[in-house]
């Protein structure tokens, strides 16, 4: 549902919540004033993303999937602020299945601003992990050093870690294969 029709509609149950406290009905006028402010949560943070997001967590991923699949335009349909968390989903999603095709989603998902320095860091660790698939140490060491800045509370501490272990052993195998 475009958020647009969302806003006439809270604001209609707030019209209709304050018509029916004027004429004494208070249950009836509370109850709606309820349900418009779960209307205007629903503006700023869309339903289908929160699933999403809790289906994540659970990681059961074809829901999520599913979920996401239900925003059929994402302009339309989220504010300005979503689209990056939107993409950032997106991209978690298609990393699991397909890591190389994920790499645009991070950077549209950075290119639109996300709010959140651990979601920041989330999404520069990602791109780092599959710089160092593409063989590519420079960009996955840029990517490292973005993602341990933005990690400020050290929630992802442990896998940047192990990305840099996985670089020093990445740096070896070379090493083996010009020695032969």
């Amino acid at each position: 549902m475009p958020n647009f029709i969302r806003l006439i509609i809270g604001f209609t149950l707030v019209g209709a919540a304050v018509a029916l406290m004027i004429f004494s009905f208070w249950g009836w006028g509370i109850l709606l004033v309820f349900l418009s402010l779960l209307v205007f949560v629903t503006f700023f943070y869309n339903e289908n993303m929160l699933i999403a997001q809790w289906h994540l967590r659970k990681d059961n991923m074809p829901k999520a999937e599913a979920s996401l699949a239900r925003i059929k335009s994402y302009e339309k349909e989220l504010n300005k602020v979503q689209f990056g968390y939107y993409n950032l989903l997106i991209g978690l999603i298609e990393s699991r299945k397909a890591p190389m095709k994920s790499e645009k989603y991070f950077k549209q998902a950075l290119s639109y601003g996300l709010h959140m320095d651990h979601n920041v860091a989330l999404a520069k660790l990602s791109l780092a992990g599959i710089a160092m698939a593409k063989r590519n140490k420079r960009e996955a060491q840029m990517y490292l050093t973005e993602a341990k800045k933005a990690d400020k509370n050290k929630l992802l501490a442990d896998q940047i870690k192990q990305m840099k272990d996985q670089m020093g052993l990445m740096d070896k195998q070379q090493q083996v294969r010009y020695s032969r």
